[in-house]
């Protein structure tokens, strides 16, 4: 059939990743580094990839492709979230993503080695692996960091990460949107403050533009700020 459809411009495509978090129906993947519509049957043709894509590289065209398939959409969501399910900690489920809470991450814990310390306060802190619901969460300051910001930023434990509960993503790497999960952990948690700590490459704006709806869904007013680090460990603002 004749229909409307997105085209990707691979040319113009800088690999952000932007619109596969955008395409809720999963059409969209990122595959060797450019974004590609993979599932034309799962393209709906409203074009919520467009608006955050920062070169312009999708646009709209008629064309003959399959027919929208609402019905293997949401097969296929029901499965990705069985799948995120069995990465979730529960009893007698993988020992590694059990939870646990560490007490060397507080304000008043010194180095008393001379070496550094680890401010990590709890386990897991992989944001598709944190629970939505946790002890820890419980009157905390919640940082949420970009993967590469521990290895950019030399001293991110000591900084950011001391007296912070700290969960960190990708969202280039997971190709996920995490704004359910964060506005789950904000709106039904006692999170004091958040802090948002990200690169400077486009692709780490989906992690920011995700916390930042993640803390207007919650419907609370809560402090935060955003930090960036630049790609040879600079803070910029």
């Amino acid at each position: 059939m004749i229909r409307k459809i997105i085209h990707i411009d691979e040319e113009k495509c800088s690999g952000c990743g932007l619109c596969a978090e955008a395409c809720h129906e999963g059409a969209i993947e990122m595959v060797n580094g450019k974004a590609k519509l993979v599932r034309e049957n799962f393209c709906d043709g409203f074009g919520d990839c467009l608006p955050g894509c920062p070169t312009g590289a999708i646009t709209f065209e008629e064309r003959e492709a399959p027919e929208y398939d609402e019905k293997a959409v949401q097969k296929a969501k029901e499965k990705n979230k069985m799948d995120e399910m069995k990465h979730m900690p529960h009893d007698g489920g993988c020992p590694g993503s059990r939870m646990m809470q560490f007490g060397q991450n507080t304000d008043e814990t010194p180095i008393q080695t001379g070496k550094p310390v680890s401010r990590l306060g709890q386990w897991p802190c992989q944001i598709k692996l944190v629970p939505t619901q946790a002890p820890f969460f419980n009157g905390a300051k919640l940082l949420i960091a970009a993967d590469c910001t521990a290895y950019a930023y030399a001293n991110l434990h000591e900084d950011f990460m001391k007296g912070r509960i700290t969960i960190i993503g990708c969202p280039k790497l997971d190709a996920v949107d995490y704004t359910e999960k964060l506005t789950a952990i904000i709106r039904d948690n006692d999170i004091k403050s958040v802090t948002i700590v990200r690169m400077e490459v486009p692709c780490c704006g989906g992690l920011q533009r995700a916390a930042e709806t993640a803390l207007q869904a919650s419907g609370k007013f809560i402090p935060w700020q955003v930090v960036t680090i630049s790609r040879d460990g600079r803070i910029l603002d």
